[in-house]
């Protein structure tokens, strides 16, 4: 699987929120740089619960940004963002009980969903 490559297509002109997504991009081609990584390996259970709580603290800083600015469809985007993390975790925890390396499946979700949702709902 190819990485993503960050191009200026990705900014939507926050300084803060461009940074902190080219970082989600940076944690999932760590992830795909070696798909045969050993799931309970230290090096991909780290970046899985980095990118796990980086996730976190990222939508909360988006969503405070849109509630400031009285984005009017910030119920709807914070919804996507639960799913997200919800299936996210679904992900992780059935890569990380039931096979070795990170499954194709968990690599596509995130590189798809990131760069889906910072191109077409962020922007």
């Amino acid at each position: 699987m190819e990485p993503i490559v960050w191009t200026d297509e990705f900014c939507i002109g926050h300084e803060v929120i461009d940074a902190q997504h080219k970082w989600l991009v940076e944690m999932i081609n760590r992830l795909i740089a070696d798909p045969r990584a050993k799931t309970g390996s230290a090096t991909v259970s780290e970046t899985l619960r980095e990118m796990t709580d980086y996730v976190r603290f990222h939508f909360a800083t988006e969503e405070n940004l849109m509630r400031e600015i009285g984005f009017p469809h910030l119920e709807e985007h914070a919804a996507q963002h639960r799913a997200f993390e919800m299936k996210t975790a679904a992900l992780i925890r059935s890569a990380t009980l039931q096979v070795e390396s990170v499954p194709v499946v968990l690599l596509n979700y995130l590189r798809n969903w990131l760069t889906k949702h910072i191109l077409e709902r962020d922007m």
